[in-house]
């Protein structure tokens, strides 16, 4: 894939319909949808437990708390999400329970951040929420969050290295990074796989 083809890859929130540029309601769905992608299953299950907490209008921190640890178990099990079932329900009910104890949102944690690294420490202490999390929910937010601006996975950063783009080059903040580093991570997937056949 050339250069060009990558700084136009489809962001992963784009694929689920998340529009991040319209705020607000669209960042908790991403901040559900990268806890999801940060679990240890595949891409495609994430995307369609994702999409069963659509069909359910569970994508609200509220509606979530509302619908409570049976329902949400429930919702999780239709989207293939058996084996974390569990304990992904329980982690979904404390975040959702913290944010709007501590934040009201993620854009008040947002604002309330003193720079990149303490927005990433704020997010860190959600249970449930480790260092891939951040990386996947934060790095699209680049264009649209002051303070989001993670560093670039080093196995991205390896593949770019490989393939001989500079990432030193880009703009970090600007979409047309964003869209890059997507396309290189699914490059890179689509590599290991093949690798592993």
């Amino acid at each position: 894939m050339k250069l060009d083809e990558l700084k136009k890859s489809k962001l992963y929130s784009e694929e689920l319909g998340i529009d991040l540029a319209k705020g607000g309601r669209e960042i908790f769905k991403w901040f559900i949808a990268s806890f999801l992608f940060g679990k240890r299953i595949s891409e495609k299950l994430a995307k369609r437990t994702y999409k069963t907490f659509e069909k359910y209008n569970l994508l609200d921190p509220k509606k979530m708390l509302d619908a409570g640890w049976d329902e949400l178990v429930s919702v999780l099990d239709e989207g293939g999400y058996v084996r974390y079932d569990f304990s992904t329900a329980t982690r979904l009910l404390e975040i959702c329970e913290k944010l709007l104890k501590e934040y009201g949102s993620l854009e008040n944690l947002h604002e309330r951040a003193k720079d990149e690294r303490d927005l990433e420490r704020r997010l860190l202490e959600f249970k449930g929420i480790g260092p891939v999390t951040v990386n996947i929910f934060l790095r699209e937010l680049r264009p649209f969050w002051k303070k989001a601006n993670p560093d670039v996975l080093p196995k991205v950063k390896e593949y770019a290295k490989e393939l001989g783009i500079d990432l030193d080059k880009f703009n970090r903040k600007e979409m047309e990074f964003v869209r890059l580093e997507a396309g290189l991570i699914r490059l890179r997937k689509t590599r290991d796989k093949k690798n592993l056949a």
